[in-house]
């Protein structure tokens, strides 16, 4: 949890919101991000998301099949300083990270239990489901 502590420190020094994420593998950190949505003006680059794309990066030089990333995702787990958002927590849902820590609830977004629990779909159909039920509600209610 240390190296998610030091990540969201150099998104607080780039004056983002303090967000570092770590994914994990046998106990060894394999990818690191941080949240750097201002900068580049992308409300999704949050800090898993940018872990992700490190393995992404990483997996596109090798040539892993689709069958070796969804083998590899199921044995990763993720560390994240506050608990998924709900765009997050879908996404690592459908890409089968199953074992996620946070240390702090996002009472406004939170994808792990706070807002919805997406983790806990049996299904990515029906966390995505979920996540459009929601946005579909949230749309209805601020128009009327």
């Amino acid at each position: 949890m240390q190296i998610t502590i030091d990540q969201a420190k150099l998104a607080l020094d780039s004056l983002e919101v303090p967000v570092g994420c770590v994914i994990v593998e046998g106990g060894s950190v394999i990818a690191a991000g941080k949240n750097w949505t201002n900068e580049p003006r992308n409300a999704t680059r949050h800090a898993e998301m940018e872990a992700l794309d490190v393995l992404k990066e990483q997996w596109q030089r090798t040539g892993f099949s689709a069958a070796e990333v969804a083998e590899k995702f199921s044995a990763y787990s993720l560390c994240v300083a506050c608990e998924p958002c709900l765009m997050c927590a879908a996404a690592l849902s459908i890409i089968g990270i199953e074992v996620v820590y946070y240390g702090c609830a996002n009472g406004k977004f939170g994808g792990c239990g706070s807002i919805l629990a997406l983790h806990s779909s049996t299904s990515p159909r029906h966390a995505f489901l979920n996540l459009l039920l929601l946005l579909i509600s949230y749309l209805l209610s601020s128009t009327l």
